[in-house]
């Protein structure tokens, strides 16, 4: 058995070997030695770890295979904010942001630092005398999610930096991403479990780096490259941003070689033509190229409009288009009540997305685009996300495809899903509407009252009172309950409106973090996952939700029709008294239901969970309660009666007070 002192100087030597081969195959794509052998220099660092536990250091590589699951992602304020790009769409306005450019400076050709504009997840790594200690996701730009033990699974981040001596502090911004090769990797293993292959590189990254599991992080073939110092202390930062970048080399980490130095308009457009056409070849998703100004004291004048840079622009590519064949078109009916055609397609991959389905939004442009069974189309996803035909290929016509006629009724198959929709709009959880049974809706579907939740708000009383079984009191009373649901939350309403994905919880949270509706719907992808428990699937269902037009008007006739909300207090600037407090409801409140005394308590910021742990924070008791109040009492966790429930509501920030009387009984 090996002494203390030996076993620390072998530990320490093997993570410094381990540490430099990492590089050479994971950074420089030049590896000095084979697998077996890395294999063999890791086992023999984790049985002297084994045996000697208390010198186990930080940036040990044996820290990259994961930790203990976490139960969640702690906030993690940056010290500068990541900030978000301006974007030019076309050569006019990357032209203009050039002359704002060159104006504001008093030059004649800006000196620029052009890098690849990956498709992936901002990420802000944060290294301590040399050591790596956190990493954050962007989140909103002020504060991300803390996802360090996550980040230490992914071999291309250095855990101590190739700096000697290490400053004390040194930020770094990079863009954390997988390639087409890791990509394809990953979902080989997800159909070998007999699991749902990701739909594409970027949604598999975001979801593999916020994996509550490190260990499950660390079987995803995710990298990383660099693009920014952060804020730091005790390190001679370079004058320009591409020397930041050498340095950024130096320090260990990834760094795009596609990065160039380019002087003038002329020279960053011909960057610009010249990696469009080698974007294919590069083996990892980008959708434009990034210019900064050079010069760090030029960007310093130039500073900041909004939240995005003046120094700064990400000059977007056009989005991929690629050919295939329509096999059929379907006419589908939402919970919105819109007949809506959609193209399905022979499989094609665009921008690393397999596309099957095309919407065609209307009977209008479905005419206008004049689409056929069996053509060839050209398609491309619109603002790099949602599939869209661009074209048909006449050339290439079958002469048997004919035009295709939109149904003047609604199929029976499509008249269930909309009389579901508004069944589901109308129901308790959503916008309560008193009275409106699904007869009711079945009924009302049938008769063209109504082909919409809008619908709903137009029906008139003499409509009504005139149906069979129905009558003149049932009429008033149905159309009063329509006129009492225009005032509602805005989570009930998101829940109402159906979107994919979207429960009960998940609408609480959006309303609670976004605060209003138009926000919400403004909101990308990437700013959707910054939604606790909105994770890149579920945020690119709200993100097509709100952008297909039948939808958006949808929800213009409802606000029409006058169903409002006050506007909801979000998490990051109304602080919520019962944030963090987990709480059970149990038996029978008198004045309140169940769920309308958890909706109240969710406004204060409590979570309502279905059964008592240790965790439980407080059990509100009523009558005829069974089993989960007595666990209450064996724990000791602190349980209201009713009374206690509406002093809570109340007087909020005295419920320490109240709970403590409350305590075990008291």
């Amino acid at each position: 058995m090996r002494s203390e002192p030996v076993a620390a100087t072998r530990i320490a030597h093997l993570i410094e070997r381990l540490e430099y081969h990492n590089y050479r195959y994971y950074v420089l794509d030049d590896p000095e030695i084979g697998d077996s052998e890395y294999d063999l220099m890791m086992r023999e660092l984790q049985a002297l770890e084994a045996a000697n536990p208390h010198l186990v250091r930080r940036d040990s590589p044996s820290n990259r295979i994961g930790g203990a699951p976490s139960p969640g992602f702690r906030p993690l304020r940056h010290a500068a904010p990541m900030l978000s790009l301006n974007n030019a769409l076309n050569l006019e306005e990357f032209a203009e942001f050039d002359r704002r450019v060159a104006t504001r400076l008093g030059v004649t050709d800006v000196r620029y630092s052009a890098e690849t504009k990956l498709d992936g997840l901002a990420i802000s790594l944060r290294y301590e005398a040399g050591e790596l200690v956190s990493a954050a996701t962007r989140g909103d730009g002020e504060t991300g999610e803390d996802v360090t033990a996550n980040v230490k699974t992914i071999r291309a981040v250095p855990l101590r930096l190739r700096l000697v001596p290490a400053p004390s502090v040194m930020e770094v911004r990079g863009e954390i991403y997988l390639d087409h090769a890791g990509f394809e990797k990953l979902n080989e293993q997800q159909r070998a479990s007999g699991l749902k292959p990701f739909a594409n590189p970027r949604n598999a990254a975001a979801g593999s780096l916020r994996q509550l599991d490190p260990q499950m992080t660390a079987t995803r073939p995710l990298t990383i490259y660099c693009y920014a110092l952060g804020p730091s202390d005790g390190l001679s930062i370079p004058d320009s941003h591409f020397d930041c970048l050498k340095l950024l080399g130096t320090a260990g980490f990834r760094v795009s070689p596609e990065t160039r130095q380019l002087n003038g308009l002329q020279a960053a457009v011909e960057y610009y033509i010249a990696l469009s056409e080698r974007r294919d070849r590069l083996g990892y998703e980008i959708d434009g190229v990034v210019y900064k100004v050079d010069s760090l004291a030029q960007q310093a004048l130039l500073g900041f409009v909004a939240k995005a840079p003046r120094w700064a622009i990400a000059y977007k590519f056009p989005p991929a288009e690629r050919p295939t064949r329509v096999l059929g078109i379907d006419v589908q009916v939402g919970r919105t009540g819109a007949l809506t055609p959609v193209a399905r397609l022979e499989p094609v991959v665009v921008g690393g997305v397999t596309i099957t389905n095309a919407t065609l939004h209307n009977a209008d442009e479905l005419a206008r685009k004049d689409v056929r069974i069996g053509d060839i189309v050209m398609v491309r996803r619109a603002g790099d996300v949602i599939p869209e035909i661009l074209r048909v290929v006449l050339a290439a016509r079958p002469p048997q495809a004919i035009p295709f006629v939109m149904p003047d009724t609604i199929p029976e198959q499509a008249r269930e899903q909309l009389v579901q929709g508004i069944i589901h709009f109308a129901s308790r959880r959503a916008l309560d509407i008193d009275g409106l049974g699904d007869k009711w809706v079945e009924l009302f579907v049938c008769l063209g009252l109504i082909s919409d939740a809008a619908d709903l708000y137009g029906l008139k009383e003499e409509q009504l009172s005139a149906l069979e079984r129905l009558g003149e009191k049932s009429a008033q009373n149905l159309i009063a309950a329509i006129a009492a649901s225009k005032t509602t939350t805005l989570a009930r309403f998101l829940y109402a409106l159906g979107i994919p994905e979207v429960g009960e919880a998940t609408a609480r949270m959006l309303a609670s973090h976004f605060g209003e509706l138009e926000t919400l719907m403004a909101a990308d992808t990437a700013l959707l996952e910054t939604v606790p428990d909105v994770g890149p699937i579920v945020a690119s269902r709200i993100y097509e939700f709100f952008r297909t037009p039948a939808r958006i008007a949808l929800i213009a006739r409802l606000r029409e029709h006058g169903v409002w909300w006050p506007e909801e207090p979000t998490g990051a600037s109304t602080p919520r008294p019962l944030a963090g407090w987990t709480i059970v409801l149990t038996g029978t409140l008198a004045t309140l239901s169940r769920e309308e005394a958890g909706e109240l308590l969710r406004t204060l910021g409590a979570k309502i969970a279905g059964s008592v742990s240790l965790k439980t924070r407080l059990v509100i008791v009523g009558e005829e309660a069974g089993s989960k109040a007595e666990k209450a009492r064996a724990l000791g966790v602190p349980r209201l009666d009713e009374a206690g429930l509406h002093a809570l509501l109340k007087e909020p920030l005295a419920i320490a007070r109240i709970v403590a009387e409350h305590q075990r009984g008291d």
